[in-house]
This record gives structure tokens, sequence and C-alpha cells, in this order.
């Protein structure tokens, strides 16, 4: 009986590391990812009142949660019975972050009449809140597909090994990601405010912390701006990435350029395609609807 008992713990500490020797591999792997994913991320979690940035951001990583509990089981199941659908998943997914990619920067030479409003307009309450309620949506959709990418990638890091380190290892770098990413989000948008109790501390000595408490206040808009820049330029990257890495002809076609160049090529091309037909099929429902009215 009792040397059952430690039989069975000599299982669970093979078994624990396992996992924490797959669970590095599997981070290196997806480190890649989910630095696009923290720019992404952080631009879709800025531009929101001060008072409700963290409101915002918790909403959007308790979003991130349900993604993860959501994709891991059919991953796995996926992986076992139909791996043929992973590679549709993720160009589906492809499709998705290059035409958000492309619809920013169109929207950035030819924005919405209602944003031209808000520009001068002042919302009110209401307009405020649907608009917070359509960048959490938007962010945990996008979330959602960057997810995909980071289980999937996980997931091919311990093809071979017993499904238990499989499912422990894919999961543990999952909630990872979300709880790395988030936090450091969370970190960068109450930069401001970081820098506001530096500068309190100071008590006018001009000293260190008034001089950085200053900087982080500074810096702050800067970052928020670069971040929106970054954020889609890194949409458009995993896009091409996966179609790239996943398309072999593409692969073939585009190897003599810089990987990062073939990749925002992909995704630009992917993207304005996208767009082209997401627009079209808009304005002939416009068209219909006007007709019926």
């Amino acid at each position: 009986m009792a040397s059952g008992f430690f039989a069975l713990f000599d299982d669970i500490a093979a078994l624990m590391d396992d996992v924490a020797t797959m669970g590095k591999v599997a981070t290196k792997k997806t480190a890649g990812i989910l630095g696009d994913d923290l720019a992404v991320n952080a631009e879709k979690a800025s531009g929101f009142l001060s008072s409700r940035e963290l409101p915002v951001l918790w909403a959007i990583t308790k979003g991130s949660f349900v993604n993860k509990l959501i994709l891991l089981p059919i991953a796995f199941l996926m992986t076992a019975y139909a791996p043929w659908m992973i590679v549709p998943v993720l160009l589906v997914g492809g499709v998705y972050l290059a035409y958000e990619g492309a619809e920013k920067i169109y929207e950035y030479f030819v924005p919405h009449e209602e944003e031209k409003e808000n520009r001068t307009e002042p919302m009110d309450r209401e307009a405020i809140l649907a608009q917070e309620k359509a960048k959490i949506k938007s962010a945990i959709v996008t979330d959602f597909i960057l997810s995909i990418e980071i289980v999937i990638i996980a997931l091919g890091s311990v093809m071979g090994h017993p499904l238990p380190v499989q499912i422990a290892v894919v999961t543990v770098v999952a909630f990872l990601a979300t709880i790395g990413v988030y936090g450091i989000v969370a970190m960068i948008v109450r930069m401001d405010d970081f820098g506001m109790k530096l500068v309190e501390m100071d008590h006018g000595k001009n000293s260190f912390f008034k001089k950085t408490g200053t900087f982080l206040i500074r810096a702050l808009p800067k970052v928020i701006k670069s971040l929106g820049v970054i954020g889609t330029l890194a949409m458009l990257l995993v896009a091409g990435g996966i179609f790239m890495h996943n398309i072999h002809y593409l692969h073939e076609m585009l190897h003599a350029l810089p990987s990062l160049a073939g990749e925002l090529l992909t995704g630009l091309c992917v993207g304005a395609v996208a767009l082209v037909v997401v627009k079209s099929i808009t304005s002939v429902k416009g068209l219909v609807t006007a007709k019926h009215s």
C-alpha cells in the first residue's frame, strides 16, 4: 500500500518535471507571437478614460480567460481526432487579423463620418459606454485569434509526448500568456499614474523621483500612439506569418524577401482583399436596404 502511494508520488514528480521542461520549450517557441499579442492588446486596451482603463482591461482579461477555456478542449480534440482542421482554422484567423490591420490603415486615411463628428463634438456618457463596449468586444475577438496561434504553436512543441504532458504544458502556457500580457498592458496604461505618484513623493526638491515621474507622464501619450502603429503592424505580421508558414507556394514565392517583409506584404495583400470584399458586401446591403425603404 505504502509502496504504491510513493510510486504515485514518483509518477506525479516525473510528470511535473516533464511539464516544466516542455513548458520552457513551448514558451520559447511562442515568444514571438506573445510579443505581437502584447502590442496588439496594449493598443486595443488604450484610449479609454483614465477612470475606465482598469475596468476595461479587466473585462478584456476575463474575456481572454474565457477564450482559453473554450479553445483548449477544442484544440486537444482537434489534435486527437481531426488534425487536418488546424491549418484551415489558422488561415481563417489569419484573414480576420489581416482584415483588422488593413481596416485600421484604411480608416486612418478615410475615417468614418461618425468618427469625424466625434473629433469635434464631445460624446455623452451613453455614446462613450457604447464605444467602450465595442472596443472590448473587438479586443476579445482579436485575443481569440491570437490565442489560437499561441495554443497551436504550444501544441506543436509537445507533439509526441504523452497526452497528460501535452494538456498540462499547453494549458500552463496559455494561461501564463494571458496573465503576462495583460499584466504588462496594465502597467503600460497606468504609467502616468505611477509617474504622478513619483512627482508627489518629490516634495518640491526636483529630485530623481520628479524627473522620472515627469518623463513617464510625458511619455505615455507617445507610447499609446506608437502602440497603435505597432499593434496594426503586429496584426499584419501575424496574419502574413500564418499564411507563409502554412501555404508552401507563398513561402517559395517570397523566400527571397526578408521574413518580416514577406509576412508584412502577405498580411497587407490578404487584408486588402478581405477589406474590399467586406466593403463591397456592406455597400450592396446598403443599396438593397435603401431600395426597400
